[in-house]
């Protein structure tokens, strides 16, 4: 867990949906910000139709745009929706994920947001190769977070144990070089 320029980043194996210690979560949306399957499906479901009802006048975006909305029935404040870039087929996919943290944070930063929980962002049916996707989320962290002033804790919430390890290894790879 390192703590990088006073913002303290972690992993976790869990449901994003259920991170009542942190003021916003980030959903790997869709375009249209609507419930779908993985991270999407599981935040729509935990936050209540009042999430689909506030996002859809701010539908669809773009890969790699993110916008805020309320958590509703979140034990959260705030959500931010970021689409992922398709593996394959949104290009340059590097450039475009490194964009979705950028953009998610950038977004905490205007919000005065404390604490941000991440999902592996595209590495579900997007299909961003995981430990690809991994690097980049975290070389951008480590990039972007001599900027933050808001944001004091970011979190990776991982579903499976093998996301996990792999999202702890990349982390002491590019933190401790």
């Amino acid at each position: 867990m390192p703590d990088y320029n006073n913002v303290d980043l972690n992993c976790t194996k869990g449901n994003i949906a259920n991170q009542p210690d942190v003021e916003a979560i980030v959903n790997a949306a869709n375009a249209q910000l609507k419930t779908g399957g993985g991270v999407a499906g599981a935040i729509h479901n935990a936050a209540g139709p009042g999430l689909a009802e506030e996002c859809e006048p701010k539908a669809p975006i773009k890969p790699s745009e993110a916008v805020i909305s309320g958590a509703h029935d979140l034990p959260n404040k705030y959500v931010i929706h970021c689409l992922g870039p398709v593996y394959g087929q949104d290009k340059p996919e590097d450039k475009l994920l490194r964009n979705c943290y950028q953009n998610s944070l950038k977004l905490a930063e205007e919000y005065d947001i404390k604490s941000i929980a991440f999902p592996a962002i595209s590495t579900g049916v997007f299909g961003f190769p995981r430990l690809d996707a991994a690097r980049i989320a975290m070389i951008t962290l480590k990039d972007e977070m001599p900027d933050l002033e808001s944001v004091k804790e970011i979190r990776f919430v991982l579903f499976s144990d093998e996301d996990l390890e792999l999202h702890q290894d990349v982390m002491k790879e590019v933190f401790e070089n």
